[in-house]
């Protein structure tokens, strides 16, 4: 089993109010996160990002997590106070070049002895590209193939240096990118830092079976996670790859009680808090992309059909097709018995693994025995103090249970994921 935690921050309506959390912009919050994640035998550390404050109905969203630094630099200072554990940076390949990212992975692939990686994201709204000088504004078609290019302009940088330490010119041109020039780095320790993907949507899919290594997705429950983890996996052959190339790992949340009752309170309380009256509206508002404002969060659900193209919400992911997320939450919403704020709370959110220490234990090793996921990606709460309970009392029985391992076998998170290091092509 491979295992990852998130630092929580975008859309985590409750990751900072905790009284028990500390300060998003503080080093200490970080760390502690990280040594907690080392001291467990974690793989990696994912740092997200947000290139610009959310707004709703024209104002910055105050529900959303704001100030949040830059993630290769916080990255860079948890290589000096860890030794092993991975450290991945969310990175839009919209709004960033080539020649200055690979430069940015592969100093901190140097500089943490080979344990970087970088979580490829894209963006096509000209919201988010209006805080960049040329506009950013980008075709959602052309998102992936700009990515895709991206990644490969990267890699061509990383292998533009030969094994001996010689550095050689290199030359990309393509459709969104003509470069030359000479790297001002060696390869970098891994060779190239590690891939990850994030994202469920099928061009998202297509982009991780071609050219990543670790695919993050939100799905939760057994039979979403087969059926995911059967599709992505049967992509790998027309790529040339082998089903061991590319790790899958959910997003999921973890609530432990001393019994059963008490974990589902802790989940019910932890559910409550992340979606308060007013945080329900705004998840409706930005699915039928009107002004819900008037709606009783303890009524019924609105009787109206979501907008085709909403404004209300920018700096946001929309949700999928709209349409059918609300009909979908009408039917649940009749056949319960549900009001808005209940709805939401069932409906929406992130997957929890919930119980006593020993049977999400067991049921984490379940999932990856019948082949719902590789691993996890866990998002603790508080942060950064609540992966602690989880790595004092549910790794060692995952080592217990033969389902995770007792040491890292090696200093790279290549070798952590089990992952070859890829052949220089040049």
């Amino acid at each position: 089993m491979h295992l990852a935690v998130h630092f929580p921050g975008v859309d985590n309506t409750t990751a900072w109010a905790d009284p028990d959390s500390g300060a998003q912009t503080e080093f200490s919050s970080f760390a502690h996160l990280a040594r907690t994640a080392e001291r467990g035998l974690f793989d990696f550390f994912l740092l997200g990002e947000g290139l610009r404050l959310p707004e709703h109905e024209g104002r910055v969203h105050d529900l959303d997590v704001v100030g949040r630094p830059e993630p290769i630099t916080v990255l860079n200072a948890l290589a000096a106070v860890t030794e092993r554990l991975g450290l991945a940076a969310t990175v839009d390949a919209t709004f960033n070049e080539p020649y200055e990212l690979a430069r940015r992975f592969a100093t901190l692939d140097h500089l943490s002895g080979g344990r970087a990686a970088w979580n490829v994201v894209t963006s096509s709204g000209a919201f988010t590209g209006e805080n960049f000088r040329r506009g950013g504004y980008l075709d959602r078609a052309e998102r992936y193939p700009r990515a895709a290019e991206f990644l490969d302009a990267a890699r061509q940088l990383w292998d533009s240096w030969t094994p001996d330490g010689t550095s050689r010119p290199f030359a990309h041109r393509g459709r969104h990118f003509d470069i030359a020039g000479e790297f001002t780095l060696p390869r970098p320790p891994q060779g190239h830092p590690v891939v990850i993907q994030a994202g469920d949507s099928e061009e998202g899919r297509e982009f991780a079976a071609s050219a990543a290594d670790v695919v993050v997705t939100r799905q939760g429950s057994m039979e979403d996670g087969r059926a995911f983890y059967a599709d992505v996996k049967r992509r790998l052959a027309k790529y040339g790859r082998e089903p061991g190339d590319l790790k899958i790992m959910p997003g999921v949340g973890v609530v432990l009680g001393d019994t059963a009752a008490e974990a589902r309170e802790r989940a019910a309380e932890i559910r409550r808090q992340q979606t308060s009256p007013r945080t329900a509206l705004l998840v409706l508002e930005r699915i039928w992309g009107v002004d819900l404002s008037s709606y009783d969060p303890d009524g019924p659900l609105p009787d109206i059909d979501p907008v085709a193209d909403p404004a209300l919400t920018q700096g946001r992911t929309r949700r999928g097709d709209t349409v059918a997320i609300a009909e979908k939450w009408r039917a649940l919403s009749e056949e319960k018995g549900l009001s808005i704020r209940e709805t939401v709370i069932e409906a929406g959110g992130r997957h929890f693994f919930t119980g006593t220490p020993e049977a999400v234990a067991r049921e984490l090793d379940e999932h990856v025995r019948r082949e719902a996921a590789d691993g996890f990606v866990l998002v603790p709460r508080p942060t950064p103090g609540g992966l602690d309970e989880f790595v004092d009392r549910v790794i060692p029985l995952l080592q217990g249970r033969g389902a995770f391992r007792t040491e890292y076998r090696g200093t790279t998170l290549r070798s952590h994921l089990g992952l070859p290091e890829p052949g220089n092509r040049r």
